[in-house]
C-alpha cells in the first residue's frame, strides 16, 4: 500500500497507528518514501520480524510458566526497534506521529504523542496473552487495537481532511458465526476490534475524504479465518504484499 502511494505522489503530513501499525507508522513517519517502503519490505521479507516469534514450543511455554501471563518477551521487538529505527524520540520523527495503547489500570485508550518512542511503539503492539504489558512511569498498557483497531477518529481530531487506511485485510471479509468453541472468542474479540471503526465511519462529516486501501485479499474461505492463530506462520508474506500493491495501485489510478 505505501509503495502504491508513493508510486501516485501520495506523502503523509501525519501518521497515526495502532498494534502492529503502531510498528509500521513509526517506519514511515521517521523515513517516509522510498526508504520506509524498503525498509518494511526487508523487515516483513526476512527473519528480523520472524524472530520476535520465533522461540519454540519449549521456549515460550517456559515463558508462559514464568509469567503466568504470555508467551513470549518483548526484548526481540526491543532490540529489532533498537537496531533499525533512525531516530529515538517522538520529536526527531520527520513526520508527525502518535501511536495508541490500552491502559490497563484506567481501561481506556492512551495516546502516546512525546518522549522515547519504543516504549510507546512497544506498549501499542503488545498483544494480549502473546506479549507482556508495558510498564510506562505507573501504569501498565497493552494492545491498542483493543480500544482503536484503526483510529481514523483520532486522525479526524487532528485536522486531517484526507485520510488514507492502512489495513491488513481482515476489514474486507464479513465475520461468519462460531461453529466451535475455540472460534467463539476469536469472534467476539474481532467484533470488539472492528465495532469502533466502522461506527467511526458511520459518523464523519461529509467533508472528508478517506480512502480504505484495498489489501488484494483471497477470496473468502467458508468459516472463521483462523490466520491470526498461525502468527509464526510467515509463508506467502511476500505474495500478500505484491497483492495489496497491485490492488491498492488500481484503486489510486481510477480515482485520480
Amino acid at each position: 500500500m505505501l509503495r502504491a502511494l508513493e508510486e501516485t505522489g501520495i506523502r503523509p503530513d501525519l501518521v497515526v497507528g495502532t498494534s502492529i501499525g503502531a510498528l509500521n507508522g513509526v517506519f514511515v513517519a521517521a523515513e517516509p518514501g522510498d526508504a520506509a517502503i524498503e525498509r518494511l519490505t526487508g523487515l516483513w521479507s526476512n527473519d528480523s520480524a520472524r524472530s520476535v516469534f520465533g522461540a519454540g514450543v519449549l521456549a515460550r511455554l517456559w515463558t508462559l510458566a514464568r509469567s503466568g501471563t504470555h508467551l513470549h518477551s518483548n526484548e526481540p521487538l526491543r532490540r529489532m526497534l533498537d537496531e533499525l529505527l533512525p531516530v529515538r524520540t517522538f520529536e526527531e520523527l520527520a513526520v508527525p506521529f502518535q501511536c495508541v495503547a490500552a491502559g490497563i489500570e484506567t481501561a481506556m485508550a492512551h495516546w502516546f504523542t512525546e518522549g522515547p518512542l519504543i516504549p510507546a511503539v512497544l506498549a501499542s503492539s503488545a498483544a494480549p496473552g502473546l506479549l507482556p504489558p508495558v510498564p510506562i512511569g505507573d501504569r501498565h498498557y497493552v494492545d491498542g487495537g483493543l480500544v482503536h483497531s484503526i483510529p481514523v477518529g483520532r486522525a479526524v481530531m487532528l485536522g486531517a481532511t484526507t485520510i488514507y487506511v492502512l489495513h491488513v485485510g481482515r476489514i474486507e471479509r464479513d465475520l461468519p458465526p462460531p461453529r466451535r468453541p475455540w472460534e467463539v472468542g476469536l469472534v467476539a474479540f474481532e467484533i470488539a476490534r472492528r465495532h469502533r471503526f466502522f461506527e467511526e465511519m458511520a459518523s464523519l462529516p461529509e467533508d472528508l475524504t478517506v480512502h480504505v486501501l484495498p489489501a488484494g485479499a483471497r477470496p473468502q474461505k467458508a468459516g472463521v479465518d483462523l490466520a491470526q492463530m498461525r502468527y509464526r506462520n510467515a509463508t506467502g508474506i511476500a505474495a500478500h504484499i505484491e497483492r495489496a500493491y497491485e490492488a491498492s495501485l488500481t484503486y489510486l489510478k481510477e480515482r485520480a
